[in-house]
């Protein structure tokens, strides 16, 4: 490394805790849930039409499963919507949780003295609702979400802005995240260290060129306490 690291940043989703597990079983069960109160589909069809709605309009629409009743061409139907809505949240907070080795490799982090940071995009409050639940919003010094600043990975202002705030230079920060289109390529913009964690759905993305090229590539998040002792 070119220059010691002081400060540590983390993406959230697929980095932290395994967002895409979470998001698959949190459909999958409210479909079942809405078939139960009467959507007469088949389960995986259902599911396939849900994923191609959320990715068309967004994971954050109000209306996915209106959308998803439409195109089975349903009515407005209150019950079938509230089941989907009920069975949704209940599993998606029951999947929230951190990897196994999350909150012990903060610790270590934090009793090595490095400052940590929060690099994510979303909704402010859906991001913090996450950190609290998964009991790590006291591990940061910075928490920085698009949600607030305007803009998304990986645009450098997100990057400047958390460097800025935990105030360090950019060499001297290192980015973790599963992203390498986001994580990676905005991090690199700014010659920060870079470490494509290999989890979640987009961990099989490879570098178009050397802007989203990682530093280093790990399967857990521990082995960034090994890089950090090199």
């Amino acid at each position: 490394m070119k220059n010691k690291i002081k400060a540590v940043f983390f993406d959230v989703d697929d980095t932290l805790y395994d967002s895409s597990k979470q998001v698959g079983e949190a459909r999958r069960n409210a479909i079942k849930a809405m078939i139960e109160a009467g959507l007469q589909v088949d389960e995986d069809d259902a599911a396939d039409k849900l994923k191609k709605i959320s990715k068309a309009l967004g994971s954050n629409y109000p209306q996915l499963f209106d959308e998803l009743l439409k195109e089975f061409g349903y009515g407005s139907n209150p019950r079938i919507i509230a089941a989907g809505v009920i069975a949704y949240h209940r599993t998606k907070i029951a999947y929230l949780v951190p990897f196994y080795d999350t909150i012990p490799s903060l610790l270590e982090l934090r009793d090595r003295g490095f400052k940590l940071g929060i690099i994510t995009d979303g909704i402010a409050v859906k991001q913090w609702e996450k950190l609290i639940r998964l009991g790590l919003q006291h591990f940061f010094h910075s928490v920085v979400i698009s949600g607030s600043i305007g803009c998304e990975k990986p645009d450098p202002i997100l990057f400047e802005t958390a460097i800025k705030r935990i105030g360090c230079d950019p060499g001297e920060c290192m980015m973790v995240g599963d992203r390498i289109d986001k994580d990676i390529k905005g991090a690199n913009a700014l010659n920060m260290i870079t470490v494509q964690i290999m989890k979640g759905k987009y961990m099989a993305l490879k570098p178009r060129d050397e802007s989203d090229k990682p530093d280093y590539v790990v399967s857990l998040l521990s082995d960034v306490l090994k890089i950090l002792a090199e």
